[in-house]
């Protein structure tokens, strides 16, 4: 029983370690003629994944600017005037990462930006070192207890909550993206059909005075008319 307990305090240990990684997603709103930027650390051998997009343009194009550096101000990745991209890099160094989202390009409109950012190691089996410990049990002990089959059933287990949630972060993103570009479009064509209305008023309106003016010889616009 007591070796039963030390196993899967082991297990859940090392599952653990696998799942702490650093994980954050954000969803900011950068003023026009903006700048934000985001500062986390991270170490050698990791590995960082960010992925960004816009949102929300406030009436203005779905785009924004991205660089990312580490420590000493090198520059890593650099975007101008993108809508979305992701980006992967392994680190050689313990450094500090700087990621900006830009908008100073544009002066009227914010831009609403979502983005994730994950630093993890990319060594899946970096937590499973633990089970060294294991290697005074005897052939009996390990096929009882199965140490591999269940590894492995939860390394896939973690993969797989990590890719679903992954995708749906993802679909939110793009469903509101989607709903916004939606109520952009939709704001349009009411801007368009009200400016359109008050046209066909001005000219109708016009056009009544003209003709009016035509059987009225003592109003001011047959009097223009009629001038030689």
């Amino acid at each position: 029983m007591d070796f039963t307990i030390h196993l899967v305090l082991l297990l859940l240990s090392s599952l653990l370690n696998g799942i702490f990684c650093l994980q954050k997603e954000f969803t900011i709103v950068i003023t026009p003629g903006g700048r934000d930027c985001f500062y986390e650390n991270a170490q050698a051998d990791q590995t960082v994944d960010l992925e960004y997009q816009v949102i929300d343009g406030s009436h203005g194009d779905f785009d924004i600017s991205f660089e990312l550096a580490d420590s000493s101000g090198r520059l890593i990745f650099a975007d101008y005037k993108k809508s979305d991209n992701i980006h992967r890099y392994k680190l050689t160094h313990d450094t500090e990462l700087t990621f900006c989202f830009s908008n100073e390009f544009s002066r009227v409109n914010s831009k609403t930006v979502f983005f994730e950012i994950i630093i993890e190691n990319e060594d899946e089996d970096a937590g499973w070192s633990n089970f060294d410990i294991l290697e005074g049990l005897s052939p009996e002990e390990f096929y009882d207890m199965k140490v591999q089959d269940v590894q492995d059933v939860i390394k896939r287990v973690r993969n797989n909550l990590t890719k679903a949630r992954q995708f749906q972060d993802v679909l939110r993103s793009h469903e509101a993206r989607d709903r916004n570009m939606a109520e952009e479009n939709y704001f349009k064509v009411n801007a368009w059909s009200f400016f359109q209305i008050i046209i066909m008023i001005c000219v109708g309106f016009c056009q009544v005075v003209m003709v009016k003016s035509l059987f009225d010889t003592d109003s001011k616009a047959h009097k223009i008319w009629t001038k030689k």
